[in-house]
């Protein structure tokens, strides 16, 4: 067991609820693994009370720490500096206390790419269509036009997200080389045709989560091709219906389950320079 001492350094998780996170298990495990004089602990904070805890923070000296919803969007008010992709999303998970300045990050569209490595696809100069245009649709967004992919196509329902949706794609086509677009859902033509001319289909929404595992974001498997492959962000089910269609199609699937993994250790290499131990953690946590 990890002896703490007065040189163990403080990370940490803010957000509401977090007792179900597995990000103190993963984060713990891999400090120990590399010897490093780190802890990591969750904390319940609401938004109502974030500034007062991220001060407290501060004061304390914190490494660095994590955020989750409801979080993730006051968070960017409250850091000094800002990374490219998270003054972009307007969303944080990731701040690293470097002298006393806090700089946020997102992790998620990292950890997001990296997944889809980890699979075998290679996603650079390639175009994605991304359904949804919430929080883990525009982490992924992002980062994927940051990193090269050539074209993305963003569908989403008319809600109070299209607006924020309208800016952030606005921004990609001044400061990136992918070309994004975004599209009403409602169009089942226009999406058939950006599907059939994409490499991944990425549903970034948390339709077909447990309980309500009975519904889809694409419900016509026509709308599917071979060479298609379909990712979700969910990873409970581990297969959605919209992934067991998919593969049912002759589609190459994955789930979001790596890429909550690969998102936690991009914030662990922030914070200490080092590698997460990733076969082991995965095999310990993931499998």
């Amino acid at each position: 067991m990890k002896q703490i001492t007065g040189h163990t350094g403080l990370t940490g998780l803010l957000g509401s609820p977090v007792a179900h996170s597995i990000s103190p298990m993963m984060h713990n495990e891999a400090f120990e693994q590399l010897g490093l004089d780190y802890v990591y602990l969750a904390f319940d904070v609401g938004t109502d009370r974030l500034e007062t805890a991220v001060e407290g923070l501060r004061a304390l000296n914190v490494r660095g720490f994590n955020l989750t919803m409801p979080d993730k969007n006051l968070m960017c008010t409250l850091c000094d500096k800002l990374s490219p992709a998270a003054e972009i999303s307007g969303a944080v998970n990731t701040v690293v206390n470097d002298g006393g300045v806090f700089t946020g990050y997102t992790t998620d569209g990292i950890g997001y790419m990296q997944a889809a490595k980890d699979a075998g696809h290679d996603l650079i100069g390639k175009k994605m269509t991304l359904m949804g245009a919430g929080g883990a649709a525009t982490a992924i967004l992002v980062q994927a036009a940051l990193d090269g992919l050539s074209e993305i196509s963003v569908f989403s329902i008319r809600d109070a997200f299209f607006p924020r949706a309208e800016k952030i794609v606005g921004q990609l086509n001044e400061r990136t080389k992918c070309r994004v677009r975004l599209f009403d859902f409602d169009d089942e033509s226009i999406l058939r045709r950006e599907i059939g001319e994409s490499c991944i289909l990425t549903n970034g929404t948390s339709v077909g989560m447990a309980p309500n595992t009975d519904r889809s974001v694409i419900t016509n498997p026509s709308m599917f091709h071979q060479d298609l492959v379909v990712s979700d962000v969910i990873y409970n089910p581990k297969e959605t219906l919209l992934l067991r269609t998919a593969r049912e199609a002759g589609c190459r699937t994955f789930n979001g389950l790596y890429m909550l993994m690969y998102q936690g250790a991009e914030a662990f290499r922030l914070w200490t320079g080092q590698e997460m131990p990733i076969p082991l953690i995965k095999e310990k946590y993931f499998s």
